[in-house]
């Protein structure tokens, strides 16, 4: 047969094979062209951008899982009507599995197709030595036919011209060059990159990739090394060859559910061509949104996916879990292949799943990335004792306990794995169905036997679900509410909010432990309690980690008493505080004899500083930056307009310290008119130890420090200033600076998913506007988050949610869905 096609290679993962390729299909597609996408490999995510771009199913060309000789008849049975395959590679052309000598490599893949090759070569890092590199990957194996270069991350128009120049001298041609564009490279993820079903811009982006390669790769060139690929001699892989329906029968299909949508969106083509050639229906449903399973559902196919991104939305949909819990129950043939595993566990880090299956599964630190050859242990669904099968996992979860070996699902070098029956497959393997056709018709007997069974139907299942729906609703309501106001607002803060039994996502403390020089640091300061404190150290290293002098500097016991201070310095005529702001200012102002006025951020300007909405006679204007409790982080241009003759400005910058690289931070100007606050509490998690200081114009600290009583900070708060300002304090400042980041972007990707909106954070904690009455709701299912209707300018369909450890964020998430937070 005649099918003209290309290898999309590079020398190593991360030049650019998934972008270039994708975007040849996408190219190709939109001009006119019958395009069939195919990956080397066992990967799923490239192929849904594959999909994507041509509109075809994205398909797998992997040996391991196929074996070698259904390569070519998978190859022609995907590009059936296709007048051109595109097939992408996988990590550098001759990397395959380990300790194979290359087998399932890209170029096995090319060589037993007969396929010719394009490098994809990145040339971010060197020039003429490309040439030399691509010589050596020519020469290496003369069976594989390297046809073309496509020149990848240019950094220049003169650097790409000493590429290509040294490229021709190897006589092989260079098709395009194509410059530096992150804009056009998918997210990743903690295994990989994005989805394409997960990311709401993959089709524009795509329009974008596909008007570059056409523009900057000689899209005719490459169609005519594709057509030099010599023809196949072999017959297209079929399924209806592969197995049949019972009895050869076709008056009955019955239906087998297949879990979709964004929580579930990796699974074979052939697999669904597998169960309908056995006379199987297969229906898409999805676990976030469908309340109930498909109408006559006789079996379920959970694949793979990121049940631990979208564990909110899995939990929240309590009517669909029960139906397949007691779908799984009943008997009805379920395979369930890694996200279906967690799916059905009682938990995933301890977010409630399904519980069709008695084990729990968490996060772990390490990737587990294999192929595997197992064995069947005992006659259940997917073989019979003794049947070898090829697989592969992908994934960071484990569970929680060891799987009992009488009803393991496989046998691995002697040990069990997953959960089999005659009814259920549980397992992290991924299969794929057309290299083991006998799993396929296995399944589908069952599902043809269970639907023949009248024992259950699928309304049964989805009126046990609305009665879960509604017994859930009969436990929210008998739930009570906290609903107690301060006599203060100004006194208020988020220690309040907790007590026994609560998680705390109300104090803005680190949750991280303390580090042990700090520890030893402290403890060694209960040596010097003999002596009356002496801040004179302190304050010399303090300034000297900011590159001021030291007279610019004051210790203070907190930021608190740095508040006090200011208000007690002057007879201030005109103050003014910058709201939503930490309340602690308004409150030293007033207990001062002083009337505070209130500046409000608008909130449909994401709570945006707006410098000529502070009065021009205002002689002292107090601002977070980062803003408790907002998470703003003002440019520093902006609140350094603030500065006018006769007004003092103060800056709190008690989270500054949580910013990756303290950006916009005012503590290193030495600007006439400025005080920034620091606090040592948050970022070094010592509330106990009253720790801050004030650093700026030298006048205005000289009179803070008039006013400061003799010995108001301790020895241990003195100790901590000085541990705390050290090389190896502030390298690990930066490293849980960028934790922060790290573990905020887990509450707020979940926050994205709910539909909640919130203001674009940069400090430890997240605003998030939940609706009326979810606080309360959230207190009474054990979470304490902060109330923010004690801030000006907020009212209570507000919350203050604290950064806390992927794992805590998730449960929140989840009770956030649960408790109505998304629909508020």
């Amino acid at each position: 047969m005649t099918l003209p096609r290309l290898v999309i290679a590079a020398p190593a993962s991360g030049h650019g094979k998934t972008t270039i390729a994708t975007g040849l299909m996408a190219a190709l597609t939109r001009a006119g062209h019958d395009v069939s996408c195919h990956k080397v490999g066992p990967d799923y995510i490239d192929p849904g951008y594959h999909a994507l771009a041509t509109g075809k199913p994205g398909r797998n060309l992997d040996p391991h899982l196929v074996g070698e000789h259904r390569l070519v008849p998978l190859l022609l049975h995907g590009a059936q009507d296709a007048d051109l395959a595109i097939i992408e590679g996988v990590m550098g052309l001759y990397d395959g599995q380990i300790g194979g000598n290359g087998f399932a490599s890209t170029a096995h893949v090319a060589t037993v197709t007969r396929t010719p090759v394009v490098l994809v070569v990145d040339i971010s890092h060197a020039s003429r030595s490309i040439a030399a590199m691509v010589q050596g990957m020519v020469g290496f194996d003369p069976s594989v036919r390297i046809v073309g270069v496509i020149v990848n991350k240019a950094g220049s128009e003169r650097h790409a011209t000493e590429v290509v120049s040294a490229l021709e001298a190897t006589g092989v041609p260079v098709l395009g060059v194509l410059q530096r564009d992150d804009g056009i490279v998918a997210p990743s993820r903690h295994l990989g990159l994005v989805p394409a079903d997960e990311r709401d811009d993959a089709a524009h982006a795509l329009d974008r990739l596909a008007a570059q390669i056409a523009e900057r790769v000689d899209l005719d060139q490459l169609l005519a090394l594709a057509r030099s690929a010599p023809d196949l001699d072999a017959e297209p892989w079929d399924p209806a060859a592969e197995v049949h329906p019972p009895g050869g029968a076709l008056a009955s299909r019955p239906g087998v559910a297949m879990a979709g949508g964004r929580a579930f969106t990796f699974r074979y083509a052939e697999t669904e061509e597998l169960l309908r050639a056995a006379g199987c229906d297969v229906v898409g449903f999805d676990p976030l949104t469908d309340a109930s399973l498909p109408e006559g559902t006789a079996g379920l196919y959970l694949g793979g996916g990121f049940p631990e991104v979208h564990a909110a939305g899995l939990a929240a949909n309590a009517p669909l879990r029960e139906s397949l819990r007691a779908a799984v129950t009943s008997g009805m043939p379920t395979v369930a292949e890694c996200a279906g595993l967690l799916y059905l566990c009682r938990t995933v880090d301890g977010i409630a799943m399904v519980g069709a299956i008695d084990a729990d599964a968490v996060m772990s630190p390490r990737l587990t990335l294999s192929y595997r050859s197992v064995v069947v242990p005992t006659d259940q669904l997917m073989g019979v004792a003794g049947t070898r099968v090829t697989g592969h996992e992908f994934h960071r979860t484990k569970l929680t306990a060891a799987v009992d070996p009488a009803s393991a699902a496989w046998l691995l070098d002697g040990e069990g794995h997953g959960i089999g029956s005659d009814t259920l497959h549980a397992s992290y393997l991924h299969t794929h169905w057309a290299g083991h056709p006998a799993i396929a018709q296995r399944f589908a007997d069952k599902v043809h036997e269970y639907a023949t069974t009248p024992r259950a139907t699928t309304s049964d299942l989805k009126a046990e679900g609305r009665a879960e729906g509604g017994s859930a609703s009969a436990r929210s309501a008998g739930r009570t509410k906290s609903g107690t106001r301060p006599e203060a607002w100004s006194r208020y803060h988020g220690d309040q909010e907790l007590s026994e039994g609560l998680v705390d996502f109300a104090v803005n403390v680190h949750d991280g432990p303390r580090p042990g020089w700090l520890d030893d640091a402290l403890r060694a300061s209960l040596d010097d309690i003999g002596s009356y404190p002496d801040a004179s150290r302190a304050e010399h290293a303090i300034a000297r980690r900011h590159g001021r002098a030291t007279a610019e500097v004051l210790a203070t016991a907190g930021a608190a008493e740095a508040f006090s201070l200011v208000a007690r310095a002057r007879p201030w005529k005109r103050p003014v505080v910058v709201h939503p702001q930490f309340t602690e200012p308004d409150a030293a102002l007033v207990a001062a004899g002083h009337a505070p006025e209130h500046v409000h951020c608008d909130p449909g300007a994401g709570f945006a500083l707006d410098p000529d909405r502070v009065p021009t006679d205002a002689d002292l204007v107090m601002i977070g930056n980062p803003t408790n409790p907002t998470s703003v982080l003002h440019p520093a241009h902006a609140v350094r307009s603030l500065l006018a003759p006769g007004r003092v400005v103060v800056v709190d910058e008690a989270f500054m310290d949580s910013v990756p690289g303290e950006q916009h931070s005012l503590a290193g100007a030495p600007l006439p008119g400025l005080l920034v606050v620091r606090s040592l509490t948050k970022l070094w998690s010592i509330p106990g130890i009253r720790a801050g200081y004030v650093v700026g114009d030298r006048r205005l600290v000289d009179e803070l420090r008039a006013h400061q009583s003799p010995w108001s900070v301790s020895a241990q708060a003195l100790a901590a200033m000085i541990a705390t300002t050290c090389e190896q304090a502030q390298a690990e400042a930066a490293a849980r600076a960028t934790r922060i980041a790290q573990h905020r972007a887990v509450l707020t990707d979940g926050l994205t998913e709910l539909g909640i909106a919130f203001v674009a954070p940069a400090a430890p904690f997240v605003l998030a506007r939940v609706g009326r009455g979810t606080h309360d709701r959230l207190r009474a299912a054990g979470y304490a988050l902060r109330r923010a209707d004690t801030f000006p300018g907020l009212d209570d369909s507000w919350v203050r949610i604290a950064v806390r450890r992927p794992d805590t964020t998730r449960k929140l998430v989840a009770a956030l869905r649960i408790e109505g937070g998304a629909g508020a």
